[in-house]
Formats: C-alpha cells, sequence, structure tokens
C-alpha cells in the first residue's frame, strides 16, 4: 500500500510551519490521517525541519503503531490520534509552541472574543484545557494531553473552534487536511498576539457583544454563508 501522497502532504505542512516562524528548532509537529487505510501521517520526533524530507515522515495506526517509516514518530503522536478518534470530523491535526499562544497557556487562560478577526475563525472564546492532574502526568501523558482537549469540547463544537490552548503547555489546531490545521495554527497565533496587546492597551476590555460574533462567525460559516466566492 502506498502512502506517498499522504507523507508529501504532510512533509509540506511541516514546512509550512517552519516558513510561517511558528516553530523554533524541533518544536512542532503536523498529521493528516487517511480514514480510508485507518493510519495517520505525522513528523518524526527530534528532527529539524532544514534536513527532513518526505520519506522521513512516519505512518502509524490509530492505536500508535509504526506501519512504515524508519523512525520514531513525533512524541506528541498519541495526542494526535486521540484527537483523530474523539473528533470525527477533522482530518489533520497541528501542534505548535508559537510565541503568543503559548503565553496565553501558560497562563492558563482562554482567549476571549475581543474583536471580529477572532469571530472570523472561531466562535466564541478559544478555550484553555483545565490543568492536567498529577494522576494523568503518572499515567500516559500524552495521551492525557488528548484527553485534556477532548474534556474541554464536551460542551463545544470543534468544527466551531478549530483551536485549543493546551494549559501550561502550548496550542493545538486542526481542521479538514494537515494544511488547514496549519492555517488554523497561523490564525490563532494572530488572535493571540492581537488579543496580548488588546489587554496590554486595556486590561479591562470587554469581550465582543454576541450579536456581532453571530455576525462574523455565521457570514463565514453559516448555512447561509456569503463571504469569499462559490
Amino acid at each position: 500500500m502506498s502512502y506517498t501522497e499522504l507523507k508529501r502532504e504532510v512533509f509540506e505542512a511541516n514546512m509550512e510551519l517552519n516558513r510561517r516562524n511558528l516553530v523554533v528548532y524541533t518544536w512542532g509537529n503536523v498529521s493528516q490521517i487517511d480514514r480510508t487505510k485507518g493510519v495517520i501521517a505525522i513528523k518524526p520526533s527530534g528532527v529539524a525541519y532544514e534536513v527532513m524530507t518526505p520519506d522521513d515522515i512516519v505512518i502509524v495506526d490509530l492505536e500508535n503503531q509504526i506501519v512504515e517509516g524508519k523512525m520514531r514518530p513525533s512524541s506528541d503522536t498519541k495526542t494526535h490520534t486521540h484527537l483523530y478518534r474523539h473528533f470525527e470530523s477533522i482530518g489533520g491535526v497541528t501542534h505548535t509552541h508559537s510565541t503568543y499562544a503559548t503565553a496565553w497557556a501558560q497562563t492558563q487562560q482562554a482567549i476571549p472574543c475581543y474583536g471580529t478577526t477572532h469571530a472570523d475563525y472561531a466562535y466564541g472564546e478559544i478555550p484553555c484545557t483545565a490543568v492536567m492532574t498529577d494522576e494523568q502526568i503518572e499515567r500516559d501523558y500524552e495521551e492525557e494531553t488528548g484527553v485534556q482537549i477532548t474534556d474541554c469540547f464536551k460542551t463545544r463544537s470543534p468544527k466551531e473552534v478549530p483551536m485549543v490552548i493546551v494549559a501550561g503547555h502550548a496550542p493545538f489546531t486542526w481542521g479538514k487536511n494537515a494544511a488547514d490545521a496549519v492555517y488554523h495554527a497561523v490564525i490563532l497565533e494572530e488572535i493571540a498576539r492581537m488579543a496580548y496587546l488588546t489587554k496590554t492597551l486595556q486590561q479591562q476590555t470587554a469581550p465582543l457583544k454576541q450579536g456581532i460574533v453571530d455576525k462574523h462567525y455565521l457570514r463565514k460559516h453559516g448555512k447561509n454563508a456569503y463571504y469569499g466566492q462559490k
């Protein structure tokens, strides 16, 4: 069975993270799932972007077993597979330690929706997970990171909010494929930077009124969306 195209797409998505300056050294990874074949392609662990090739991308199944590849997959693989098992609509996952989004994670705060830029891409605040418990830390850490995220979305739609801040850690984003997940990582970093500057200028800034949030989100994503071209 050939995974050449899947590996190429995931390689390109990982390189886009590097081009967008969302990663330092090896601080990030992107994956994409082929649900028909029941596998995901993901960046190898600890390999610098400057030397990585499409052949280095690792194929694993949803139980984290290597199907194809000469290297170990990302240390975050179990988080990715957890998200694919629980968010059935997603096709790609991105993890970074981008500066502003990670700063919000380190303060353990959700990112409020302060303006229409945010509302165009996420419906409401970008949530921050609960802090991982001692029991979770002692279990399977990377799997439990996925649990932190899916627990946070028990009352939220991963389609309406394709991004999350993991408390004390860093952001994860997702989308219809690897490229879309990276796109949301770029958007999240910019939203996080805008929100930081907003709070710096006015500490008590109120979130954007709900009617404007609804208008901006639904004009792009609602059933009667009219933004962009058909």
